[in-house]
């Protein structure tokens, strides 16, 4: 059987590379360029994509080996039956390994064709690191080497304003275009580029905030084989996702015209803001992700479908979406229970296996981004902790000590992270109040000092004991009983 290339896709076509995407993942893979396909297949977009690679490990030889092209099948419920369907992505060209082709990715600048950027380098990856200089090859932050591409874009043609870039960075992170902006404008300043560098920046160049949603567990290692067989060729770049998109643009609205996916039929909106779209977004969906991890993946539980069908973890899943994040929400409760139960169908999708391993990478930031507004919130409005989310904090700190019983769990975060949790686990594991009142309280952990609100360290070192000496299951079916009993004193 051969590999998916060239030679078996008889409808490839080239475009002009019109986009520049930072990452190899799945979900762009999944997304973007996706929907880039889709536009090009009716003619309304005709350009394709390069991808850089910009961390040492990445798909961007299986890439280059399958000449671009990867099979998507999009899986779940459409127009209310379930549907499987699979097609060839063609929308990318090429990919590029930044630390090895360094001078590849700056000769990228000069393409006068090119137009978009795009990004996934999760919460963690817009981040201003001091030690980057212009002269690195490459910067060790996604802002960095974006700073020094636009810097060569700006020489390569003596600054024109009409070869400024739109910037569609798809980190879950409040204003992530805006955010993008200011770090690399304190590039600019940090390196003492010229002024006219900055000027151009902020004149040529349209960053928009965006939210993006569509679940992608990505590559099926569980029906790989079924699906080779189906496919009758190999793919090394399998992708699964849900049939739901959703993509909002927060920018000017000459976007719709040069990136048409919504005149192509996609869920693509381009607004002057998107705030409503993000808060119920990332509160309800990725909030019952991140809160669901570390409590459904220590029972046992492998998949989000698992975790919201198995009745143990099924009602803390409910518990965090009803009780505690809905009230927060300044939106109808009709409206926030309605895209509640739409989001738990989404989640019990039963093509998808979507595993909470990989929603587990950098978890703590996920953490700070999705979850922290509602406790935060929560207590401003009742007074009082909210339980099932504090219940998922400890849960997440005992995550980080990296064992599932005797099983250890392969934790991927910031290596700053990992070494603070490696640290206090080495010195406090007999110490719970040491230990959690350490990790609370690092600022740089979670942008504030979370040791300072009201009985929050006390509940969670308490939580933590329980865990630590019956295990999640029991804890979990403990606290359950007791929150349940407090529910029914109140009626």
């Amino acid at each position: 059987m051969e590999q998916l290339s060239k030679k078996i896709d008889s409808e490839y076509t080239t475009y002009p590379e019109k986009v520049l995407q930072f990452g190899t993942g799945n979900f762009l893979r999944a997304f973007t360029d996706w929907q880039i396909d889709v536009m090009n297949k009716k003619g309304m977009f005709n350009g394709q994509v390069v991808v850089v690679q910009s961390t040492p490990k990445g798909a961007v030889d299986t890439i280059n080996e399958q000449e671009g092209l990867y099979t998507l099948y999009l899986q779940g419920i459409k127009e209310n039956q379930p549907v499987s369907e699979h097609e060839i992505i063609r929308s990318i060209s090429r990919g590029i390994n930044i630390t090895n082709e360094y001078d590849e990715y700056l000769k990228i600048a000069g393409n006068p064709d090119l137009r978009f950027i795009i990004s996934n380098t999760t919460e963690a990856g817009i981040q201003f690191h001091e030690g980057d200089l212009l002269t690195d090859r490459p910067q060790s932050s996604f802002p960095g080497k974006l700073t020094a591409l636009l810097y060569e874009r700006y020489q390569v043609f003596h600054g024109e304003k009409d070869k400024g870039f739109i910037i569609f960075p798809c980190e879950l992170i409040e204003d992530n275009g805006k955010e993008l902006k200011k770090i690399v404008l304190a590039y600019a300043d940090a390196w003492k580029l010229e002024s006219g560098f900055s000027e151009w920046v902020e004149e040529a160049n349209t960053f928009c905030n965006t939210l993006v949603d569509r679940i992608v567990p990505g590559y099926p290692k569980d029906s790989i084989q079924d699906k080779t067989d189906e496919l009758g060729y190999i793919d090394k770049l399998i992708v699964v996702g849900e049939q739901f998109h959703l993509f909002v643009i927060e920018g000017p609205s000459f976007i719709k015209e040069e990136f048409p996916a919504a005149q192509a039929g996609l869920n693509v909106h381009v607004v002057d803001d998107l705030s409503s779209y993000r808060l119920k977004k990332v509160r309800i969906l990725n909030g019952a992700h991140t809160a669901m991890t570390p409590v459904a993946y220590l029972c046992g539980v492998n998949t989000v479908s698992e975790a919201v069908t198995s009745d143990l973890t099924k009602q803390f899943v409910e518990k965090v979406i009803y009780d505690e994040i809905i009230p927060t929400l300044p939106f109808p409760e009709e409206d926030l229970s309605q895209f509640a139960a739409d989001v738990l169908n989404r989640f019990k999708n039963p093509f998808i296996h979507h595993y909470l391993s990989s929603i587990s990478l950098n978890s703590v930031s996920k953490f700070k981004a999705r979850i922290l507004p509602t406790l935060s919130e929560y207590v401003e409005r009742f007074s009082r902790l909210p339980e099932a989310t504090v219940f998922s904090l400890s849960a997440l700190l005992y995550f980080y000590k990296g064992k599932r019983g005797d099983e250890s769990i392969t934790l991927v975060d910031d290596e700053s992270t990992l070494n603070l949790f490696n640290d206090c686990w080495s010195l406090y594991s007999d110490n719970m109040e040491e230990l959690v009142s350490t990790i609370l309280s690092n600022k740089k952990l979670w942008g504030t000092d979370l040791s300072k609100i009201p009985q929050l360290t006390e509940s969670v070192v308490n939580q933590l004991r329980t865990i630590n000496q019956y295990g999640m299951n029991e804890a979990l079916t403990q606290f359950l009983q007791k929150t349940g009993e407090k529910n029914e004193s109140v009626y």
